[in-house]
Formats: C-alpha cells, structure tokens, sequence
C-alpha cells in the first residue's frame, strides 16, 4: 500500500482539523460534551407564597421581602418565589444550582455546597417544610425553615422540621376560620434547633393591608394580615441576614416577638 505523500498528508491533515471544528461545537450544543462547570451558588433561597398567589404578587410579604433581600444578598446568591403548589419544580430548581459539574447526579461533595434557606406564608410556609423533606429524602442539608401563619393542606405534615434543617422558626396569629400552626417540633433534636414559635395578635395591633381581595379582608382578616405585616417580614429579614452574615458559625438571633408559653 503506498505512503502518502507530503502534500496528500497535509490535506488530510487539514480535513482532520476542520472536522474537529465543526463536530465539537455540535456535540457539544447536542450534549454529546461536558459542559464547563459552574460555582454553586453560595446561599439558595426559595419562597413560597400562599394560597393561590401568584409567585410575583408585589401586594405579598413574601415577594416584597424576596425583593428587598435582593438588594443585600451576596453576590451570586440564589432567590427565587414559587406558588405553593410548585414546589416540585422548586427541588429541581436546587439540584439543578447544586449540580456544578452538570451531569445529572448530586455527588456527596456537591450536596455539601448547599446554603439553602427556605420560607413561606400559609400553605407556602407549610410547602416550605414539605420541601425540606423531600431534600432531607435527596439527602441535602438546609440552614433554615421559615414558617408563617402556616397552614397545611390534608394530605401535608408542616409540624414536624425534618432532620437534615440546622435551624427552624415558626411565626403565627391565633385568631380566625384561617390561623397558623401554633407549634412546630423538630423530628432530631440533637440534629434541628427551633429558635422558637412565635405568637403575633392582630386583635391588639391591627395591620393595614393594600391590595387584597375583599374574601381576604372580610373573612380571614387576621390571616391577611400575617401576609402583610411589615414588622413580621422585618424579623425573618433579620434572621435570615443574620445566618447568612455570621455564616459559618451560625449564631442564634433571637427575634422581638414573643413565643407562646
């Protein structure tokens, strides 16, 4: 068989060269290579809202607290608001930020990047905790739960924080066809601290709420205005700024209202 000569050999060596430039971007756009790897980001948040609430309803306190948080969290950091009733695209949302190497499975070195931070309002607080089980099931720590004026629907358990949350925090108001869990417990104590279940009577300090349906207003006014309280939006911006800027060594912030007896 002949050798090829000089020139023959610096043509297929050219055609080589070009089919490696044209291939590898289409592999690559097709998945057929890995991509680079991305930085996990260094806090996740996820809220959710309550009710049926659009995720992006400026009148809520959980959007407005998202919002503000925005201004002040570290760069990169994660935030993102879901309807209570999205929470399973909000896990894949997490393994999809967690998952630096992009290859479809949470390595242990991976799942210990994570900096997650979850809260909600109503059945969005009671979301938040369902979330947390179903990333304790993944095997994926969380820092803190925020649970406010929480409501389970029936087939949810938003009274037992699973083991894999370091901190939880329950806010609530006692009055109404609508109020929140008065009560939460963690399922490890060695493993969970409840910083604590704090009571908030709107019957002594009524709140002025903008924006809500008249349904709201007339028949579940206390539990609008847990949604709306600017003071109780203060206290979980103050926990959560505080785990987030003391981080790693996790300091306890105690918040001003006062828990039940």
């Amino acid at each position: 068989m002949p050798v090829l000569g000089r020139p023959r050999f610096r043509i297929a060596l050219a055609a080589l060269i070009l089919f490696a430039a044209v291939v590898t971007p289409l592999l690559a756009a097709e998945g057929g290579a890995m991509p680079a790897a991305q930085s996990t980001p260094p806090y996740i948040l996820i809220g959710f809202v309550g009710g049926f609430v659009r995720h992006d309803n400026a009148h809520h306190g959980p959007v407005q607290f998202a919002e503000r948080s925005r201004q002040w969290l570290p760069k990169d950091a994660h935030l993102q608001m879901f309807e209570n009733r999205h929470r399973k695209a909000a896990f894949r949302a997490i393994v999809r930020l967690l998952d630096s190497n992009h290859d479809g499975v949470l390595s242990a070195e991976e799942k210990s990047q994570a900096r997650i931070i979850l809260f909600g309002h109503s059945w969005g607080a009671a979301a938040a905790v369902m979330l947390a089980r179903e990333l304790n099931r993944a095997r994926i720590p969380v820092l803190l739960t925020v649970q406010v004026d929480s409501i389970a629907k029936p087939w949810d358990r938003d009274g037992v924080i699973p083991e894999n949350v370091a901190e939880a925090v329950n806010f609530y108001q006692p009055h109404g066809i609508l109020h929140g869990r008065t009560e939460i417990r963690a399922a490890d104590e060695s493993r969970t601290q409840i910083l604590g279940n704090y009571r908030v009577d709107y019957k002594q300090a009524p709140v002025q709420c903008e924006g809500y349906p008249w349904l709201d207003r007339t028949f579940t006014r206390d539990h609008m205005q847990s949604d709306c309280d600017p003071k109780m939006w203060q206290e979980v911006e103050n926990l959560v700024r505080q785990r987030i800027e003391m981080a790693p060594s996790m300091a306890t912030a105690v918040p001003s209202s006062q828990p039940h007896p």
